[in-house]
């Protein structure tokens, strides 16, 4: 006879078998003894489909109420249950009918808190194991699981309301979950927030928020935004919803906005212009401090902020055996490249941006079969739509020209046009889509680096067309002015440059004679350079980027060969490491770091890696355009919404939705205390700074840093300058059998008129005159202006410190810009800066 020691062990010898359709068995038998005697042996049989065929039989019993044993009362509706199945699917039920309660000895119990619509799903789950969710019961059924402690309908309600998040109900949704404790779904929501701040801004649940909740979402550095200015006017069209109530808080929600990442000139406009500022003094005055910081160029308290999107280096261009017209990006996650849309024309020796979430390519080289001439284009490229588009050109072509971003400005610095090499300066409004000339650099710079570091460019190297510079300049933007600082211990040209923190780094270049591999670094507080660690490989044209506190150096030309190697440096361990190596050799390409918007992250994240992808090879992207971060309702779910919104922010706990505040604040000392600082740190990262391009050419030589390209037509004229436009063909390659043509011939999208502009001649530089000393009074008298506004009558301005101006003369009006078409590009060059 079986005992139940038996039972028992039968039981857990078939506790390993998977449930399923039909029959498992276990057993033991016993084998041949002694004799020729057979021990009887004994079979253990489990059927998968028990436990489903029970649960079928008691929720028929249920549905014809057979032996229940509990009616449950909600609200009018009444429920029979067993009183066991009910103990089995919740600790809450299985708490009151076993723990010595009343309801114990109860048949009929009274539920408050839940409707009888989610009571009647969940019954239905706890017999069938199957739960039905909708946008209409979610919002019952949620809570009802949290009260009954059902983890599964729990998990299938969070899975619903992650796959509906949209900007319309993201913070409804976030509110949603705090409430009821489900974190995961809360860190998901508001992850969405924070990639998608930009679409969440204009939404009402935006304009609903408590002050404690903008705050903490504000001061995130997570935040999805392409400059700060985002940031600003999503909190003053917050306040403008309510502004009697709300403008009192303004000073306050002001300490969580990185306004010194703010440009000057959108500072100067708010405060005079802004209604809102001139209800709050407190507001006027803080905004005038940070102004008068920002220009007289001091080292910003605050950190960029960091996306918590798919980070990419774009590359672009390049030159082997001759222009590039690629465009690929490198995943730092995955480590991969992908192929992107091809630039509009073969370039090298071109520079890049990115730019309020455009990628930019700026002038350069097409030294194509057929063509053979360098560039004014500058094109954009939208990462989210995929296509390029043209710019105003350029005042004059630039090949090697250096690029840089600031004060939301593109700046395009020296370069060449055929053999005449340019000091010449000019940055592209996006917003007018115009190119403006500013103050020459003081020396011709043809493969110049640039950097910006606290609102100052610096055009560091170069070629002259007599040597290669060691001297470095510094634009002042207040000043329109140029000034020397401490030149580099070697002079070099075509070397990548960058700025990370308040450092300068310069690596590799062409010194004339070879291709260098030390790395200099200056530092723009102490204003001295030392030596750092050499890179592993000699090279000039190469690329240089920083992202995560790293510099990138991708590329280059050795003298011999095209590099596709890529390294790596960490400045706290002064080590350069190998990284991904670019997809092909090249040089004279340009770079620049992107912040993908969410659906170019998604887009990543469906792609098919290959093995080969993964060891570093190229992914080819697929022909279907990305996908969003899922199935989405665009319509607002009207019931996680109004459930929220009346404790919106008073979750569990007294905590606020966005992050972990506290929302019981009545007074401006507890809101104050409630704040971090709004100086988070001690340097100013430069997320997007620009390479430096250097053109390549063809025959490679140990008298050039780059490959020469090919114009035999033009070696004659000036063959033995190495850094000349015009160059020496490829052995084994012919040249171009065509006459070179223009860019309009060349151009496959509409280009736009250019007027020819004839610059008139620039100031002498005055080394005694500081334009430090004028800029400190300008900046006195006009913060003076803000705080304390003078009467018409005073000046203080006045004719004492002149305001920089840009070029005034109107090529549509000025006589001399008519003149200027009809003289050589010689002569007007000769002209201008005679």
């Amino acid at each position: 006879m079986e005992t139940a020691a038996d039972f028992i062990d039968h039981l857990s010898d078939a506790d390993g078998i998977a449930f399923g359709d039909g029959i498992g068995s276990h057993g033991r038998s016993g084998g041949a003894t002694g004799g020729g005697d057979e021990e009887l042996g004994d079979m253990t049989f489990f059927m998968s489909n028990y436990a489903k065929e029970a649960l079928k039989m008691m929720f028929m019993m249920r549905s014809h109420h057979m032996l229940t044993d509990v009616t449950l009362e909600v609200e009018q509706e009444t429920f029979q249950a067993h009183k066991v199945v009910l103990s089995a699917a919740s600790p809450y039920f299985k708490a009151m009918f076993t723990g010595g309660l009343k309801e114990c000895e109860m048949s009929r119990v009274k539920l408050q808190g839940v409707c009888p619509t989610a009571m009647a799903r969940i019954l239905f789950f706890m017999y069938t194991g199957h739960i039905r969710v909708t946008e209409v019961t979610v919002c019952q059924l949620l809570p009802a699981a949290t009260m009954f402690q059902v983890p599964n309908v729990i998990e299938a309600c969070c899975a619903f309301l992650e796959r509906q998040l949209d900007p319309t109900n993201a913070i409804g949704i976030a509110n949603f979950a705090e409430q009821h404790g489900c974190e995961t779904l809360k860190q998901k929501a508001n992850q969405f927030i924070e990639r998608n701040f930009t679409k969440i801004c204009h939404e009402d649940e935006f304009l609903e928020l408590s002050v404690i909740q903008l705050i903490s979402l504000i001061r995130k550095d997570e935040l999805n935004v392409q400059a700060e200015r985002d940031v600003y006017d999503a909190v003053l069209k917050w306040v403008k919803h309510d502004e009697d109530n709300r403008y009192p808080k303004m000073e306050h929600i002001l300490y969580a906005v990185r306004c010194q990442l703010l440009t000057p000139s959108f500072l100067k406009e708010q405060m005079k212009t802004c209604n809102v500022l001139r209800r709050a003094p407190a507001c006027r005055e803080y905004l005038a401090k940070i102004f008068e910081d920002l220009t007289l160029h001091k080292r910003p308290a605050v950190k960029e902020r960091k996306p918590n999107t798919t980070r990419m280096i774009f590359v672009a261009g390049g030159y082997f055996r001759h222009s590039l017209d690629m465009l690929e990006g490198y995943n730092v996650d995955d480590k991969v490249w992908i192929t992107l849309p091809k630039l509009t024309v073969p370039r090298s020796g071109l520079g890049a941006a990115f730019l309020k979430g455009t990628f930019y390519a700026v002038g350069g080289r097409n030294n194509s079969p057929g063509s053979s001439y360098d560039s004014d284009w500058v094109d954009r490229y939208n990462p989210i739509s995929e296509t390029w588009g043209p710019c105003s050109p350029m005042s004059v072509p630039r090949n090697r020209v250096g690029v840089a971003v600031m004060d939301e400005l593109l700046y395009a610095v020296g370069g060449s046009a055929g053999s005449e090499y340019h000091n010449t300066v000019e940055y592209y409004d996006p917003e007018l889509d115009r190119w403006t000339l500013v103050q020459p650099m003081h020396s011709k710079r043809l493969g110049v680096g640039v950097a910006v570091v606290n609102r100052l460019l610096y055009a560091i190297g170069g070629f002259d067309g007599r040597e290669r510079l060691a001297s470095v300049e510094c634009y002042h933007p207040e000043n329109n002015e140029w000034t020397a600082v401490p030149s580099m211990q070697h002079g070099r040209s075509g070397a990548g440059v960058a700025a990370l923190h308040q450092h300068i780094y310069v690596v590799g270049g062409f010194d004339g004679t070879r291709q260098l591999e030390t790395v200099e670094r200056y530092d723009t507080e102490l204003q001295s350079w030392e030596m750092v660690a050499p890179v592993r490989i000699a090279r000039s044209a190469l690329s240089l980027t920083v992202l995560d506190g790293r510099l990138y150096a991708m590329g280059g030309y050795d003298g011999q060969n095209f590099l596709a190697i890529v390294e790596v440096y960490d400045p706290a361990t002064n080590v350069w490491t190998e990284g991904t190596p670019l997809t092909s050799g090249r040089s004279g390409h340009a770079s620049a770091v992107i912040y993908t918007p969410s659906c170019i992250s998604s887009y990543m994240e469906s792609l098919n890696i290959s093995e080969d992808a993964k060891n570093g090879k190229k992914g080819e992207r697929r022909t279907g355009g990305g996908s969003d971060d899922g199935p989405t309702n665009r319509q607002a779910m009207e019931c996680v919404s109004s459930s929220s919104s009346n404790s919106r922010g008073a979750g569990p706990g007294g905590r606020s939705c966005a992050d972990n505040i506290p929302i019981n604040v009545h007074d401006d000392s507890e809101l104050m205390n409630a704040l971090c600082t709004h100086v988070e740190g001690t340097c100013l990262k430069m997320p997007y700074v620009m390479t430096p391009p250097e053109t390549v050419k063809e025959a490679p030589s140990s008298e050039s840093d780059y490959a020469m390209e090919t114009d035999s037509s033009l070696c004659e004229e000036e063959s033995d300058d190495p850094e000349s436009a015009e160059t020496i063909p490829l052995e084994g390659v012919p040249p171009p059998e065509v006459p070179p043509v223009n860019d309009c011939q060349q151009r496959s999208v509409p280009r736009k008129s250019k007027c020819l502009i004839k610059r008139k001649a620039s100031a002498v530089w005055n080394d005694e005159h500081c334009p430090l000393v004028r800029l400190k009074r300008q900046i006195t008298c006009f913060v003076s202006s803000i705080v304390s506004p003078p009467s018409s009558s005073s000046g203080c301005c006045n004719g004492s410190t002149a305001q920089a101006k840009e070029p005034t003369s109107d090529p549509s009006t000025d006589s001399s810009s008519n003149e200027a078409t009809l003289r050589s590009q010689k002569d007007r060059t000769k002209d201008a800066f005679s």
